[in-house]
């Protein structure tokens, strides 16, 4: 871990202009990410979760306050293609093969084809994907889909990997497996993660930070640093620790909505 924080967010409000007026999407944010952490933004739909990801990303513009991302703005960093991007669909190209769809963001920065097929192999086999490389989307799994989704993020070696409720749509089984998976991946890569959840156990289970957030407009209520150990079986969802964590998530989403 270093001093300087990768992600800095400080006094962030952001505010939609709409026919219907104003919408306070974001109020007074603070938050600062390290090097190598795993951060879960969790809360009730239309929190800003998601817009304070987007805004990491250069997506949206914040109204007022400051946020850099290594150091740089996040349209800086946006150019600079400092982070890698996982939406909550996989969005594949249906035309392209699962090797193609990885290899895109490649094609478009103008890496060489032998560069190219050395990363599209090199991350199709961090998520487990070797030998898939000819299939088409639609002969994957929802799962799949989603860990070859995972490798077009990775493709191009960002330090940042920013994850927007990349599991929520897949059931409760192939979402354990993914999580385990991409514990595994952090672990190897060892960058820094910046996640969104609706899901409590999800969000204990993979993060060293849980970011709670209240009702729009969107709050931090409580930041929990997470005292379990980075190795992390799925059976340690049984253990007191866990459980202890989870009920500090679940009171701080119920502080949210009382405030609010």
């Amino acid at each position: 871990m270093t001093d300087d924080p990768v992600i800095s967010a400080q006094g962030l409000n952001l505010t939609f202009q709409t026919n219907d007026g104003p919408v306070h999407a974001l109020k007074d944010v603070n938050m600062d990410i390290a090097k190598g952490e795993f951060v879960s933004f969790i809360g009730p739909s239309g929190c800003g979760k998601t817009t304070f990801l987007r805004c990491i990303a250069g997506l949206e513009t914040p109204t007022d306050g400051s946020l850099t991302v290594n150091g740089m703005t996040p349209d800086a960093a946006r150019r600079a293609r400092a982070y890698g991007y996982v939406f909550q669909a996989a969005g594949l190209y249906p035309w392209r093969t699962i090797g193609g769809n990885v290899k895109l963001p490649l094609e478009i920065m103008g890496f060489s084809k032998a560069e190219q097929a050395e990363r599209v192999a090199r991350v199709l086999a961090l998520v487990d994907l070797a030998g898939f490389e000819k299939k088409f989307p639609w002969q994957l799994s929802g799962g799949m889909q989603q860990r070859a989704s995972i490798a077009r993020a990775l493709a191009f070696d960002a330090d940042i990997l920013l994850m927007d409720e990349p599991f929520g749509a897949l059931d409760e089984i192939v979402r354990d497996h993914l999580n385990e998976q991409l514990l595994a991946l952090w672990a190897r890569t060892e960058k820094t993660i910046g996640f969104v959840t609706h899901s409590i156990p999800e969000a204990v289970y993979l993060s060293t930070k849980i970011v709670v957030m209240s009702p729009r407009p969107g709050r931090i209520t409580d930041v929990i640093d997470s005292p379990l150990p980075r190795e992390r079986p799925l059976d340690i969802r049984d253990s007191k620790a866990f459980i202890d964590i989870a009920h500090r998530v679940r009171e701080g989403l119920r502080a949210g909505h009382v405030d609010d």
